[in-house]
């Protein structure tokens, strides 16, 4: 089926607070990224969110399922929850901060 672009519109516009947020289209899919690190999947228009042991506690107790068939389980946070911006927000930010940073690319060589 595939997110529509309003999903991701949503979403982003819901997470305006956090000033490092961007998505990238994957197979018909969306990657969203904070800080250049990558918190979430968004998958047939549900939010799947990374688990992290300080989001498992922002939540409580998490619904865990594959974002897509053969993945690992992540976080599936419904759509009722994204209403909330604030909490939206905050899981977020606290998945984003207890996720390593991005390793380095390493330089493109040219052809000579």
């Amino acid at each position: 089926m595939g997110t529509r672009a309003e999903t991701m519109e949503f979403l982003t516009d819901q997470l305006t607070a956090l000033p490092n947020i961007r998505t990238r289209r994957m197979f018909g899919e969306y990657c969203l990224y904070c800080d250049d690190k990558p918190v979430a999947f968004v998958c047939d228009d549900e939010l799947f969110v990374k688990p992290t042991e300080a989001g498992r506690t922002y939540i409580g107790d998490p619904e865990e399922a594959p974002a897509y068939p053969g993945s690992k389980l992540y976080f599936r946070i419904g759509g009722d929850r994204w209403e909330d911006r604030d909490w939206l927000t905050g899981l977020i930010s606290e998945t984003a901060a207890a996720l390593p940073a991005p390793k380095p690319k390493k330089p493109r060589r040219s052809a000579g």
